[in-house]
């Protein structure tokens, strides 16, 4: 969720999903999703992003995890850091990724799905049917980031 603060946006630390038992680091897990929600628009520029010390404790990981990420977010020109002031998502970037750049971003997560059903004799209609009933009990609120007024908080 974000809200706004003296023209600032602000995301709450719940709108990103880490899974601990995934198999994928949870310092990978933050960063793709901070990418992806970037390239999407879901993150503004302009939109601060949590503390490093109110996202670890949120989510009960390391700060050091989260204050990496930032940092190679920052090097990347992602985000920026702004003394005495939450890390913001970077003002140069767009709004959104073309379509096109944004397919690329789950192409490997494609490829992986695609080896694991045909290793496991599935045919294309039943993953299509469980990505598709993955997709509509997913957190839409997560996912969406959904934005609130100060008076919503």
């Amino acid at each position: 969720m974000h809200y706004c603060t003296n023209a600032h946006w602000y995301i709450e630390t719940d709108v990103f999903v880490l899974k601990p038992h995934s198999g994928v680091p949870l310092h990978r897990q933050l960063y793709e999703q901070i990418r992806r929600m970037v390239a999407s628009g879901k993150l503004a520029p302009g939109t601060a992003l949590p503390s490093i010390r109110e996202l670890a404790l949120t989510h009960t990981i390391n700060p050091m995890t989260v204050s990496k990420v930032y940092a190679r977010l920052e090097t990347e020109g992602v985000l920026e850091r702004n003394r005495g002031k939450p890390m913001t998502v970077a003002a140069q970037r767009r709004a959104q990724a073309p379509h096109s750049a944004r397919l690329a971003a789950v192409e490997q997560p494609l490829e992986s799905l695609v080896l694991a059903a045909r290793q496991l004799e599935l045919d294309v209609d039943a993953v299509v049917e469980a990505l598709r009933d993955k997709w509509e009990t997913s957190d839409a609120a997560t996912v969406r980031g959904r934005a609130r007024t100060d008076k919503d908080v």
